[in-house]
């Protein structure tokens, strides 16, 4: 069997999961050769690496690299993502840097594998909760055709990486032990809180945030579909792992939920979890560390044309960063 050589930069909790599911998947790696901002020694999902100070010629004889930075975080793709294109590798980034220039293919291997074809050595993933969202919404795109979706997402804060993480374990501590509760990594407590603020406000659009400006236009580039008209609110909550999402959708043709649960019943890498009178949904405690995303809530919105309302779970660590990403990299070498 062929092995390939593969390179992840950064060893956050992206880049830790990337290490895991490539050993789950049993990925041909015949190396895993991991770059961060300076050389050590780390145990890395129980494994033990010598870790690499990233510098160009890192990645000389890369087959894959892999940039791993927590959604939001600049700097690693921006210095040495073409770069190591030139040298040979196929950039897989889960960053947010080049997800909407023209040369980057944007993709969710179940949804638009297409777009592989086209690709010039550097391959983004999308947003976390543009996966999520589209794991289900792609499926039915296809049978019907989407014109408008309306999103509020409730993402953990895993989302924006282990300090985020450490802070709400401490101030729901604190609040047990009848402490003040100091907030750091947010501008507000996020312990029994939810805050409607995710990414930093965009100018172009007063009133939005990039978070939100990115899940229009990460629908629209992986569908390609520019007409879609999408409106989200991207809420953080007081959750550890998993984001979960309602989608009131309108479709240009007619679609009922049971042919939505048939549809989605047989997409790949989604579960339809939906038996309301039995309070049987998603949540993110049942989806956390798993590779599916749940879909639930399936009901008509009568409130629009060939409208319907769905609930979605994912794990953002997992389908929503390192387990797309290594989808990726399987599709182009044939997995």
């Amino acid at each position: 069997m062929k092995t390939y050589r593969v390179g992840i930069v950064g060893i956050g909790a992206v880049g830790t999961e990337m290490v895991r599911v490539l050993r789950q998947r049993e990925f041909p790696a015949g190396e895993i050769r991991v770059l961060a901002r300076s050389e050590r020694d780390e145990e890395i999902a129980g494994e033990r690496f010598h870790v690499r100070e990233a510098r160009p010629e890192a990645f000389d004889g890369l087959d894959f690299a892999f940039f791993a930075g927590t959604e939001g975080a600049k700097g690693a793709s921006q210095v040495f993502g073409w770069e190591a294109v030139r040298r040979g590798a196929v950039v897989i980034d889960n960053g947010d840097d080049y997800r909407m220039d023209p040369r980057v293919a944007l993709v969710i291997p179940e949804i638009n594998p297409e777009a592989l074809a086209r690709h010039q050595g550097f391959i983004a993933n999308p947003n976390c909760s543009t996966i999520i969202a589209l794991m289900a919404l792609g499926p039915l795109h296809r049978a019907a055709r989407m014109r408008r979706l309306v999103a509020a997402t409730f993402q953990s804060v895993s989302g924006t990486g282990r300090d985020a993480i450490v802070e709400l374990e401490q101030q729901v501590h604190d609040y047990v032990a009848g402490k003040p509760l100091a907030h750091k990594v947010y501008p507000h407590q996020i312990a029994f809180n939810v805050l409607p603020h995710i990414g930093s406000p965009k100018n172009d659009m007063p009133g939005y945030t990039s978070e939100e400006i990115k899940l229009r236009n990460e629908t629209r580039k992986i569908l390609g579909d520019p007409e879609i008209r999408v409106c989200a609110t991207c809420v953080r909550v007081p959750v550890f792992g998993g984001h979960s999402e309602a989608l009131n959708v309108e479709f240009e043709r007619p679609l009922s939920p049971a042919q939505a649960r048939e549809i989605l019943a047989r997409s790949p890498g989604v579960r339809v979890v939906d038996d309301l009178p039995n309070a049987v949904y998603p949540m993110p405690i049942e989806i956390a560390g798993g590779d599916e995303t749940w879909v639930g809530r399936i009901r008509r919105d009568e409130s629009a044309e060939n409208g319907l309302v769905l609930w979605v779970s994912g794990d953002n660590i997992r389908k929503g960063a390192a387990l797309n990403a290594v989808q990726i990299a399987e599709a182009l070498i044939g997995g």
